[in-house]
């Protein structure tokens, strides 16, 4: 009996791997992980590989400006990866991170129909708030205070800011967003995490992987509504889409158009002889007396030559000489030194220009301690001396008891000097 009760056959295996799976579909947290994975693959056709790809470049681009402000901002190295798309619902999302988060929403107000949710850890909110705030991020406050959030909510619209002129820049036209909206939220707790969509309605999910110079290395979240994911890859598509159909559109014309312009130039050319017929009497009725008794010698050039009847107003006889102008003397203006002894004691501003270089507003945020700025100068070249900011000299660059100074090796002549000025 022993035996016979421990050992069980195949056919009861069977049953009683049927009814587990009966039992487990038919409980409650079972069935809900059910229904979640059949709605993920549900909502895996709402958006095409071609539309995932395209909100993965916009995110791409974007949050890469965004990580440059935000680098800034927290004078500390800043790198945001590769996004991953993906389409989800509020519940899904909830259910994947049960933990309290930071969620910034922002509305575009010109461009785009729509709002934007960026959600971030709490924890890593707190890092960021610390580090705005003057700390150095390695044991920040967890309470999250207003000071905080609000400091944290600065940060994240100058964020959007960055990541609605980067669209801007892609979809070749003006984009605009209000001023965010901050809120802590748990999502493991509270049923509503925003006003944007429901919890069941689909939403386009992008997340970043955000590393912050060792203190952060953690997943942001950013929450699109999916007209406004579309909205966007058309935005970005519609450019090149839009631009091949004009050319075919107007190319059939011009083949068209040869064929008629025939016929119009044989009108044309039959269409002069009724004028002269009708016109030509009137004026030969009308003028032609008049002509013949005051101009009789000017009738057979007028209205051909031009030349011919105005010989007879030439004047001949009326003399003629070149122009004369002063000769210039290079010789050097006299200076009275009566005159010139009363401003010798004005100051002047004396200035040494090692050289000069042109960079661009995002090279110039860039620039940190250490870092090498370029001039347009070779090494040993001679420097430019200025006074009161205009060229006077050139000069090489001499130590003098471990003092700078300049040893001027050239007076620029009143020519160069000019020419600066121009």
């Amino acid at each position: 009996m022993t035996m016979s009760d421990d050992m069980i056959s195949q056919a009861e295996i069977d049953a009683l791997l049927a009814g587990g799976g009966a039992s487990d579909d038919s409980s409650g947290g079972d069935s809900g992980g059910g229904s979640s994975s059949s709605g993920e693959e549900e909502l895996d056709g709402v958006l095409s590989d071609i539309e995932k790809d395209a909100l993965g470049e916009i995110g791409n681009i974007s949050m890469g400006s965004a990580a440059t402000t935000l680098s800034t901002l927290l004078n500390h190295k800043v790198s945001i990866n590769t996004p991953t798309v993906s389409v989800a619902t509020m519940t899904i999302i909830q259910e994947h991170y049960p933990m309290p988060y930071l969620v910034v929403e922002v509305g575009y107000t010109i461009g785009i129909d729509g709002n934007n949710v960026l959600a971030i850890q709490a924890q890593d909110a707190a890092i960021i708030a610390d580090l705005m705030m003057g700390g150095d991020g390695s044991n920040p406050d967890t309470n999250l205070s207003e000071i905080h959030m609000s400091a944290v909510g600065e940060a994240m619209n100058q964020m959007m800011g960055a990541v609605a002129t980067s669209l801007s820049t892609m979809f070749n036209k003006k984009i605009d967003i209000s001023p965010p909206k901050v809120n802590l939220v748990d999502f493991g707790k509270d049923e509503i995490i925003t006003e944007m969509a429901k919890n069941s309605d689909p939403i386009v999910r992008i997340s970043f992987r955000m590393e912050v110079d060792g203190l952060i290395d953690s997943e942001i979240m950013q929450i699109l509504p999916v007209n406004v994911a579309r909205d966007m890859v058309k935005s970005l598509m519609g450019g090149g889409d839009d631009a091949p159909a004009p050319s075919p559109d107007i190319a059939p014309p011009p083949q068209e158009a040869p064929p008629p312009p025939p016929p119009p130039p044989q009108q044309q050319q039959y269409a002069p002889p009724p004028p002269q017929q009708q016109y030509a009497p009137p004026p030969q009725q009308q003028y032609a007396p008049p002509p013949q008794q005051q101009y009789a010698a000017p009738p057979p050039g007028y209205g051909y030559g031009g030349g011919p009847p105005m010989q007879p107003n030439v004047v001949t006889n009326m003399p003629v000489s070149p122009a004369q102008f002063m000769p210039l003397s290079m010789e050097p203006v006299q200076v009275n030194e009566a005159n010139i002894g009363l401003i010798l004691d004005v100051p002047l501003q004396v200035t040494v220009e090692l050289g000069r270089t042109k960079k661009s507003i995002k090279e110039v945020l860039e620039l940190s301690n250490g870092s090498i700025v370029e001039l347009d100068k070779l090494a040993g070249e001679p420097v430019e001396i200025q006074v009161n900011g205009h060229f006077l000299a050139k000069g090489e660059v001499v130590v003098i008891d471990e003092n700078f100074g300049v040893r001027i090796t050239e007076i620029a002549t009143p020519a160069e000097r000019a020419a600066r000025l121009m």
